[in-house]
C-alpha cells in the first residue's frame, strides 16, 4: 500500500520539488534497520533472548546478534562479545513496517508531538529512537518482562539531508513543524 502510494503520489511530487525529470534520480527507501544495543546486559543471555523475541515479534524476521570487533578494557568489552541485536528489512516487509510505524506506532507513543528533523545524517539516512518497545502493537505491556529501547534507521538513496527530508515528508512522516 505504501509502495503504491510512493509510485502514484510521491514520485510526481518529488519530481516537482526536487526539479528532476529522471525517476531513477529520485530518492527512495532502500532499507530499514532496527537495532538494540544490549550494553551492560551483554553477559545476560535471558535479556539478549528477550530482545531477540521482541525484534522478531515486531518485524516478523529473525534478528542477528552483533558482536564486538575489538577488545576495549575500559568498557569491559572483549572481542566477540554480543553488543547488540539487529534486523534489516527490505522490499515489501520494509514498506509494510514503515506504514505500520507511521499509522500505528507513532500514535501509540505517549506525549507524541512529532519527530525531530535532527535525526538525518549527511548521507540522507534518518534515525528514530524509541525509549521503550511497548509502543509497537505486537508487544503488550503486560507480557513485556524487560523494557528496552530500540533504534530505527531509515536508509534512503538520497544524496543529502535535504533530499531525504523531502522524501520522508512526502511519505507523510510526522515531523515537528518549525516555528
Amino acid at each position: 500500500m505504501l509502495r503504491d502510494h510512493y509510485t502514484t503520489t510521491v514520485v510526481p511530487k518529488l519530481k516537482e520539488r526536487l526539479n528532476k525529470t529522471n525517476i531513477f534520480a529520485l530518492p527512495k527507501l532502500e532499507k530499514v534497520v532496527l537495532n538494540v544495543g544490549v550494553g551492560k546486559h551483554s553477559k545476560d543471555e535471558n535479556y539478549i533472548t528477550a530482545v531477540e523475541k521482541t525484534l522478531e515479534a515486531i518485524t516478523g524476521q529473525k534478528p542477528v546478534r552483533t558482536k564486538a570487533r575489538l577488545s576495549i578494557s575500559n568498557f569491559k568489552l572483549r572481542e566477540g562479545m554480543v553488543v547488540g541485536v539487529k534486523v534489516t528489512l527490505r522490499g515489501k516487509r520494509m514498506y509494510d513496517f514503515v506504514e505500520k510505524l507511521l499509522r500505528v506506532t507513532f500514535p501509540r507513543v505517549r506525549d507524541f508531538r512529532g519527530i525531530s528533523a535532527k535525526g538525518f545524517d549527511r548521507q540522507g539516512n534518518f534515525t528514530i529512537g524509541f525509549k521503550e518497545q511497548i509502543a509497537f502493537p505486537e508487544i503488550s505491556p503486560e507480557d513485556a518482562d524487560t523494557i528496552h529501547g530500540l533504534e530505527v534507521v531509515v536508509v534512503t538513496t538520497a544524496k543529502n539531508e535535504e533530499e531525504a527530508q523531502v522524501l520522508l515528508e512526502e511519505l507523510e512522516f510526522p515531523f515537528v513543524k518549525k516555528k
